[in-house]
């Protein structure tokens, strides 16, 4: 009866030793006078931090994928990404290596995706720019391979699960409602009709694809909430009052990649809710003939009714997904590097206008930047994934008692992923946070139904 108390006793100990260490460290590399009330607080931070692992990543995923410090600049000087994420990797570090809360748990889609990050990781060593690919591993993927994990194995309880799902939706309806605000007040137009965010101090928002990618994303939660029986009202209305943002704030970014993206994930949700199969054709054809309208693509000043010919966007594409196959031929095995696509473009390219360009497809992208290996990888990683996510749904309805709350998550994830894999024929996404924040989640829900099947 007394080893418990021991082990309390020394879990406590330990702590207190963390704790006295990092004020200590932070007091000598800090040695100004505004820090001794810092002090004071820092016990309890370290507290929340520990006690709130879930949340700390939560956060930390947000602020990174949104950049809720780019669309509101007033936070952007309170190096909010950097707080959460040292308070993430402190809090999943503890309850792992000490306390034991976070048990580790493997299934072949994390052996695969653990794949990919080491392939990943050995095309950065011998990628053709090694400067750049090692800038943006250490800048951006580290965080986004650590996170998946850390997604996976928190994600764990029906509250879990609601505030993934709440968060998500109410960080991309903020972003949405910025970016009509920005529409309306012609505020960071991108060819006179495309809006943006940041775009004056170079946030990642600046660019209407990678915008409409980040308000794409949470549409799925959104039309999960409305569609989801048993969920409690204000979920539902938040739901009710999301959707209708995003939408519009897509069409106001006049992607293709993205209308193609939220026309999928509404036709998921219809999919399931029409029973007539030709009904859901015609009306998904009428749809897609409105929303190219109603979005203005045809007015864009590239890629619009005024060129002649195949658009000069469309054309563009070509020569990029051309310049990608001969980059995979070149390097099959590692391709030319993460984030290395742009800079190799002049010599792999079979036409040159006097500029790089984007590659403006996931699949295309990871070819060139992965090699043949990597987009095995990754394409059996989707396959996987998909699967995954359909048998949750289906498990689910046969699960009695199965919480409103996780349900609504299989939903919107399932159908997310598919809005990815559609728009990733567009929109250059294979090493940004939604395929893997989908990863993590799925994975999530299905470990949660073979738990509750025991």
């Amino acid at each position: 009866m007394t080893r418990p108390a021991i082990t309390s006793i020394q879990q406590d100990f330990q702590l207190m030793l963390l704790i006295c260490s990092i004020m200590a460290t932070l007091w000598y590399c800090l040695p100004h006078p505004l820090f001794a009330p810092l002090i004071a607080i820092f016990p309890i931070a370290i507290m929340l931090v520990l006690a709130l692992p879930f949340e700390m990543v939560l956060l930390f995923v947000i602020f990174s994928f949104f950049r809720i410090h780019e669309v509101f600049p007033a936070l952007y000087s309170l190096k909010i990404p950097l707080i959460l994420s040292m308070a993430a990797i402190v809090g999943l570090s503890w309850h792992i290596a000490i306390t034991g809360r976070v048990k580790l748990w493997w299934s072949r889609e994390l052996w695969l995706i653990s794949a990919f990050f080491v392939l990943v990781a050995l095309g950065v060593l011998m990628a053709s720019n090694r400067t750049v690919a090692i800038e943006y591993f250490k800048g951006i993927y580290w965080k986004i391979c650590l996170m998946t994990y850390a997604i996976t194995w928190l994600t764990r309880t029906s509250r879990d699960f609601t505030l993934a799902s709440m968060l998500l939706t109410i960080s991309g309806t903020l972003v949405g409602l910025v970016a009509l605000a920005n529409k309306v007040n012609g505020i960071g137009m991108v060819e006179e009709t495309r809006v943006t965010i940041g775009r004056s101090f170079g946030s990642v928002l600046g660019d209407p694809n990678d915008l409409a990618l980040v308000l794409m994303f949470p549409a799925a939660f959104g039309v999960s909430l409305i569609t989801t029986p048993k969920l409690d009202r204000w979920q539902r209305w938040l739901g009710i009052v999301s959707v209708p943002v995003l939408f519009f704030a897509v069409l106001a970014t006049q992607s293709r990649g993205g209308l193609l993206g939220i026309m999928a994930v509404f036709g998921v949700f219809a999919y399931r809710k029409l029973n007539n199969r030709f009904l859901f054709i015609a009306l998904g054809l009428v749809a897609a003939i409105a929303l190219y309208a109603i979005a203005g693509i045809s007015d864009r000043s590239s890629g619009g009714a005024a060129e002649e010919g195949l658009d000069a966007s469309a054309q563009g594409r070509l020569y990029a997904w051309q310049a990608a196959w001969r980059m995979a031929l070149e390097h099959p095995m590692t391709g030319v590097g993460i984030d290395n696509f742009y800079v190799n473009f002049f010599f792999y390219s079979p036409h040159w206008d006097g500029l790089n360009h984007a590659v403006h497809s996931t699949w295309f992208g990871i070819l060139a930047e992965t090699g043949f290996a990597g987009f095995g990888v990754f394409v059996a990683i989707i396959i996987l994934l998909l699967r995954q996510a359909f048998n949750s749904i289906g498990a689910l309805n046969e699960l009695p008692g199965a919480p409103a709350a996780i349900v609504a998550t299989a939903n919107a994830v399932f159908a997310g992923l598919i809005g990815t894999v559609v728009a990733g024929t567009f929109l250059t996404q294979g090493f940004t946070w939604p395929i893997y924040i989908l990863a993590a989640l799925i994975l999530a829900v299905a470990r949660w139904i073979t738990l509750a099947r025991r």
